[in-house]
């Protein structure tokens, strides 16, 4: 059964291509530091989970969410991350700036904009003696895919202190609509019956890099997926986008990856 959804504090972190580009962009990225990150409720602008039954340094992940803020779905990814050995960073992008949902409106703060908080969120952790400098990745799902995407070009990345992500993850993101070059290596997991974010694009995107290319990413499309597949909760529709849990999809992409960010992470 499929269930209307008429509260936008219900949705789930979805973005439409239409909006893009059609806002001014806000101008600075997230202000992190010791008392602007705190635990994994402070509703700070910065949540931080710390894997249990493991030696520091950790490896981190630094957590995207979808256009709808932190929700209980950006917690339960750090959880799941933290579960796997990762401290799991979740950056607030909206509240600091007076946004609440940005879903249909997701060029109010751009993917490229928001990368700046990706950036942010890894040079404090840095500053961490109880995190590895050199094995930081970033996850994001919906509009915080799209970001991550962002903060895997090169160009992004040499804007912002030069040093790229370990790895990026991204889950049914707006695809890049060019082929930049990478800094990162990328994983990207999208349904092929996804109405909201296209997986003809993110084929055209993973396309557009040679065999050779550095950093090629690579591509999971599972055929019947939608919208938010990994999600546990009844089939909805936001918006006019059917969003449904897929299991056999979910299990399948969280052990892909987490092998992704072991090979990436682990040492």
């Amino acid at each position: 059964m499929i269930v209307m959804i008429r509260s936008l504090g219900l949705a789930l972190g979805v973005v439409a291509l239409s909006s893009i580009g059609s806002f001014a962009q806000p101008a600075s990225s997230l202000t992190l530091n010791d008392h602007t990150v705190g635990g994994p409720r402070s509703h700070k602008e910065g949540a931080l989970w710390l894997p249990k039954g493991r030696a520091a340094p950790f490896a981190a992940v630094v957590v995207l969410s979808g256009c709808n803020g932190v929700k209980h779905t950006t917690r339960v990814w750090a959880r799941r991350l933290a579960s796997w050995g990762y401290a799991a960073l979740i950056l607030d992008s909206f509240t600091p700036r007076g946004l609440k949902n940005v879903c249909h409106r997701g060029g109010e703060l751009s993917g490229s904009e928001r990368a700046k908080d990706a950036f942010a969120g890894a040079a404090y952790l840095r500053t961490r003696p109880d995190i590895d400098p050199d094995r930081i990745a970033v996850l994001g799902y919906s509009h915080g895919g799209w970001t991550a995407l962002e903060a895997a070009t090169k160009s992004l990345v040499d804007q912002n202190g030069g040093r790229a992500f370990a790895a990026v993850v991204a889950y049914y993101p707006i695809c890049l609509q060019e082929a930049p070059p990478l800094a990162s290596d990328v994983q990207i997991f999208i349904g092929g019956a996804d109405d909201w974010s296209s997986p003809k694009h993110c084929q055209a995107m993973a396309a557009g890099y040679a065999d050779t290319s550095a950093h090629r990413p690579l591509l999971k499309i599972f055929p019947a997926a939608t919208h938010s597949f990994d999600v546990k909760r009844e089939d909805r529709v936001y918006l006019g986008h059917r969003l449904s849990y897929d299991a056999a999809a979910a299990r399948a992409s969280f052990a892909m990856a987490r092998r992704f960010l072991d090979d990436h992470l682990r040492r």
